[in-house]
């Protein structure tokens, strides 16, 4: 994936990539000739506060890889990533977690990343808690009020991942 940006550089944006990489070895063995495949190659843009932006690609271009490498859940192979100022492509992982606060990725196959053992109350709730944001029942409380943010009913807080549809699932 390439793509640039006219201008990046030239206000601090809420988020700032700056030549960003993800380069994968593939290959080799004991005498094979290892091979470099350039998922993310060279990617600057910037996102302002209030602005939105669609990532379309055919299959297989990066564009999963470009977001899991903006989260750091894929490590960048070069270049910077910026959120407020700070450069999450350096961050020491601990740092790195209390930024996954305020960052999140829709993967666009809800199924793959919802689980299906849990009901849609304690997928919601269970960052809240993990990252200390909420506890007890005032977590339960911010679960039906995120679940009604988005349309859903809160009397569908005990359902399971495969009781709703495509859509709800997204949301």
């Amino acid at each position: 994936m390439q793509a640039t940006r006219e201008g990046a550089k030239q206000e601090a944006g809420l988020i700032d990539l700056v030549d960003l990489k993800v380069h994968y070895k593939i290959g080799g063995g004991l005498f094979g000739t290892q091979k470099i495949v350039k998922a993310v190659d060279g990617v600057s843009f910037g996102i302002r506060k209030g602005e939105t932006l669609g990532l379309v690609g055919e299959s297989g271009c990066g564009k999963s890889t470009l977001g899991k490498a903006i989260l750091r859940l894929t490590e960048p192979t070069g270049g910077k990533v910026f959120y407020n100022g700070k450069d999450l492509a350096h961050l020491p992982h601990s740092a790195m977690r209390e930024q996954r606060k305020h960052l999140q990725m829709i993967f666009q196959d809800p199924y793959a990343s919802l689980n299906p053992r849990m009901t849609v109350g304690q997928i919601i709730g269970e960052p809240l808690r993990t990252f200390g944001l909420f506890s007890g029942s005032s977590a339960d409380l911010r679960v039906q009020e995120l679940m009604e943010t988005v349309g859903l009913s809160r009397r569908f807080i005990k359902r399971y991942p495969h009781e709703f549809s495509g859509g709800q699932r997204q949301r």
